[in-house]
């Protein structure tokens, strides 16, 4: 525990709920905000945009570095770099190395690091442990410790709550604890945080969940909701992360039948969506990302009750890249092209357009299966610098791509770049017969009728 002397604290105050407010938005509850990357330095910068008061912790020197000098190190966030630049010169914000520093100072302590998935598929607490270890050597009576890492249901209670309490020599109720899940989305994190969404507040006891939805209140313009306790804030957030997997899987699995209905299962999926009860996602060449594909193995991984549903739809899920590849072979085949004679475009190789990201990324099972299949690979992404692991994969990786720079067979978009959208894909057509486009994501039907193009989407029956 903290020998330092006491400050302005939330928890357990005795304060009326107005003289708290001030409190915290003048400056004098200071906060430490615990991971400074993609979903992190837009919260840290929200905290500190609402309370003038905040140290951001990150082991990484050069963030650390980049964020004292004014200069955001996220790509693709709009407004966050002149809003962190803004903060730092304010005194608002400043970032540092060493988290146990960071705790001995701050009153709320929100920790937003990454939750990991071992090579078992089981969820690795590893990172988020270590954060509650530095936190509570520096704990306070009268803090309040937030997570906003995504988590396995009764993390809070079961793992980390006694962590804070062994590292600190305090017990609940001395200090408090929340979880309050981030609901933020990369490429538009600001709007998220400020308030695009209600934000979640679960508590370890009631004080927790008082004091948590008061910091919330300020942070958030969207109503604040308070639930039962962190166990079932954890599994909101978890709950969210398979919806949206398990009902991706489905439409994966109606696009494949679209060629045996002979129709186009995009059009038939838009037009059920009319109906209100309705709202089946849009397949596509595969899930990707820090979130999604894992979210479900904090189930089905980690408690005894069986997930059937939940595995066939990873399972669904992780094949649609092979299936988006092998598209492309097919098509080639139906040419007279073997797989050894043909030069595929891979376009996109970030799990999401926009995103510098590539957790997950389908793109790197589709130069894989195309690569194992005996094509020359060639890809590009405009916004990806570390291209290696593709590189590993067997592909040639460009930043930019046209038809000057070589001639292709079949081109895959796995990501829906915008720069794409400025492709002259028919330019890439041999004089003897259309070039092969597999449009993973819909986002080019323009070239369905082309004929130069020998167009499929995912889902679209010629």
């Amino acid at each position: 525990m903290s020998t330092q002397s006491s400050v302005t604290t939330i928890y357990g105050s005795e304060r009326s709920e107005d003289e708290q407010i001030a409190a915290l938005t003048s400056g004098d509850v200071p906060v430490g905000v615990y991971g400074l990357g993609k979903m992190g330095l837009p919260l840290a910068s929200v905290y500190a945009e609402t309370t003038g008061n905040v140290t951001g912790a990150d082991i990484d020197t050069d963030v650390v570095r980049e964020i004292n000098a004014g200069r955001n190190h996220i790509v693709g966030e709009p407004g966050l770099d002149d809003l962190v630049e803004e903060l730092v010169e304010d005194g608002a914000l400043v970032a540092n190395t060493e988290p146990r520093e960071v705790a001995a100072e701050a009153s709320i302590h929100v920790v937003i690091v990454p939750t990991l998935v071992d090579e078992a598929g089981r969820p690795d607490l590893s990172v988020i442990e270590a954060v509650a270890r530095d936190i509570g050597k520096g704990l306070d009576e009268g803090d309040l410790v937030v997570f906003e890492s995504t988590l396995p249901p009764r993390s809070c209670r079961d793992a980390l709550l006694p962590l804070l309490e062994s590292e600190s020599g305090l017990s609940l109720g001395e200090f408090g604890l929340a979880f309050c899940p981030e609901r933020t989305a990369s490429g538009r994190a600001l709007k998220d945080i400020r308030g695009a969404y209600p934000k979640v507040v679960g508590g370890a006891d009631d004080e927790s969940a008082r004091a948590a939805s008061l910091v919330y209140d300020q942070i958030s313009s969207n109503e604040v909701i308070t639930v039962s306790d962190t166990t079932t804030a954890e599994a909101v957030k978890v709950f969210e992360g398979v919806y949206r997997d398990v009902n991706i899987a489905l439409a994966n699995e109606l696009a494949t039948h679209a060629g045996e209905f002979e129709i186009d299962v995009t059009e038939a999926i838009d037009v059920a969506n009319t109906q209100p009860f309705c709202e089946i996602h849009t397949p596509g060449a595969g899930v990707g990302g820090h979130c999604i594909p894992y979210y479900p193995q904090f189930l089905i991984n980690e408690f005894e009750t069986g997930s059937p549903l939940m595995e066939t739809a990873r399972a669904v899920n992780d094949e649609m890249p092979h299936v988006t590849a092998q598209a492309a072979l097919d098509r080639l085949a139906a040419q007279g092209v073997a797989p050894e004679d043909a030069t595929v475009l891979v376009l996109g190789l970030t799990y999401r357009a926009g995103v510098e990201e590539i957790r997950k990324t389908p793109a790197l099972p589709v130069v894989e299966h195309l690569d194992e299949a005996g094509a020359d690979v060639v890809a590009t992404d405009p916004i990806l610098d570390d291209t290696a692991v593709f590189e590993e994969a067997g592909a040639t990786v460009m930043r930019g791509v046209t038809s000057d720079d070589l001639s292709a067979d079949a081109i895959v978009l796995v990501t829906a770049h915008e720069s794409f959208d400025h492709l002259d894909v028919p330019a890439f057509a041999d004089d003897d017969r259309p070039v092969v486009f597999v449009d993973g994501r819909q986002a080019a039907t323009e070239y369905r009728d082309h004929e130069r193009v020998d167009y499929e989407g995912i889902g679209l029956h010629d």
